[in-house]
């Protein structure tokens, strides 16, 4: 790749960090206690909570936390969360914003590493770009104002996935996330899609490890979650809430009422038989990347409920389609357009309280009944675009399972095989 393209690419994700910071700073007040970027910070005061508990032998499930909300996570994501009792109450909210980032960082540097690119001081300059320009995307913006765990956990999902395929640490990671917060169990069975025996043992024997584990140290609030709160959806919020954008929100929104759970189980589990059929054959084509991320995709759309936050897996998206506009410019545009749809566009109802999110906007407006399920949209889109890719290009006889090295880039000196 020439000098002028290295250049443009450079000029663009400037152009995108400045625009999504400005933004971030300009669209509301960063003090507003609504949704403030610098305002935030209410569920990982919560997570501190859960660790608190335990330390002080208080029940978990049983008693409001944190303003009166209630404990959600696994009783093993509390022993997780006890670290957070070293940040003193009132530093929480900036030590994890500051925390957040850096992990956004290694997301990113963890997604070139995926396609093959070795770390140089100019693929770290672009991945701090993209980060910062990804602060304005709602997911991260959300993440980031809640002060949320999404980020760590995809971040040791990537990692899980980009091990070497011998590695007997694969599954580990998977294993880890699941045991703090459920959704990536999915993980396990794109695993056993790629027939990787082992690493799909070593993810449900870890996550199994983190319940027996957390049964010898919290005795009582492992028997109340597994026997009770773990069915009790409800203690998250009504299917019908705009911010359930998942494929059982998208129908309780068309219903204007709750998913009738057969034709949720009808829609999800197809979706979910054809997404592992996809993600294992884009990682017999060498797109290990592009695997991983349509897992983290797809568990999102099949969950009961996912909030926007959840679908932080549009930043590996993001890198993906970036690297593609390095061969082929009409990239950009695709990327941009995935930009400013998951754009975190706000709309201010009355002077202290603002909508963040393009399936927030204002249900008057026209398209908001199509907007309210834009995650979901844009998820069948990808499913949509990656299957017909993988019927008109079959991979071919020998491919290397999620190996195939990358050519030279202006993002790095040369390619490297996945570490």
């Amino acid at each position: 790749m020439d000098l002028p393209r290295k250049a443009s690419t450079l000029l663009l994700l400037l152009g995108a960090a400045v625009l999504g910071v400005t933004l971030l700073f300009t669209t509301m007040d960063p003090w507003m206690d609504s949704g403030g970027i610098l305002a935030g910070g209410l569920d990982v005061h919560i997570y501190r909570d859960g660790g608190w508990r335990v330390v002080h032998d208080k029940a978990l499930y049983l008693e409001p936390t944190h303003l009166g909300l209630l404990y959600t996570y696994t009783p093993f994501s509390a022993l997780a969360f006890l670290p957070l009792l070293l940040i003193p109450w009132s530093a929480v909210t900036t030590t994890w914003l500051a925390l957040n980032l850096l992990v956004l960082f290694a997301v990113v540097l963890r997604s070139w590493r995926m396609l093959g690119y070795r770390v140089t001081p100019r693929l770290a300059a672009v991945s701090a770009l993209i980060v910062l320009a990804c602060t304005f995307a709602e997911p991260v913006r959300t993440t980031l104002y809640y002060g949320q765990i999404n980020l760590w956990l995809m971040l040791l999902v990537l990692w899980d996935f980009s091990r070497a395929e011998g590695s007997r640490l694969r599954g580990l990671g998977v294993g880890i996330a699941a045991g703090i917060k459920l959704t990536p169990l999915y993980f396990v069975a794109q695993y056993a899609a790629q027939r990787r025996w082992r690493a799909a043992a070593t993810a449900a024997l870890t996550f199994l490890a983190t319940i027996g584990l957390t049964a010898l140290v919290l005795p009582r609030d492992s028997y109340q979650y597994w026997t009770s709160t773990f069915f009790q959806s409800g203690r998250i919020a009504p299917d019908m809430h705009p911010s359930n954008q998942s494929l059982r929100g998208a129908i309780a929104h068309l219903l204007h009422g709750p998913a009738p759970i057969w034709l949720w189980l009808l829609i999800a589990i197809p979706v979910a038989l054809t997404a592992l059929w996809l993600a294992a054959a884009l990682a017999r084509r060498g797109e290990a990347l592009l695997s991983v991320t349509l897992g983290g995709l797809t568990a999102c759309a099949i969950s009961p409920y996912s909030w926007g936050h959840h679908w932080v897996w549009f930043v590996p998206l993001l890198v993906y389609l970036i690297h593609r506009a390095q061969t082929r410019g009409r990239w950009w545009f695709t990327a941009g357009a995935l930009y400013l749809a998951i754009a975190a566009w706000t709309y201010q109802y009355t002077a202290t309280w603002v909508s963040v999110g393009t399936f927030l906007l204002p249900p008057w407006w026209p398209g908001s009944q199509i907007l309210m399920n834009v995650y979901v949209l844009i998820y069948l889109i990808v499913v949509a675009g990656l299957v017909r890719l993988v019927r008109t290009e079959p991979p071919q006889p020998g491919d290397a399972p999620a190996r195939t090295p990358r050519p030279a880039s202006p993002l790095a000196a040369r390619p490297v095989e996945n570490a």
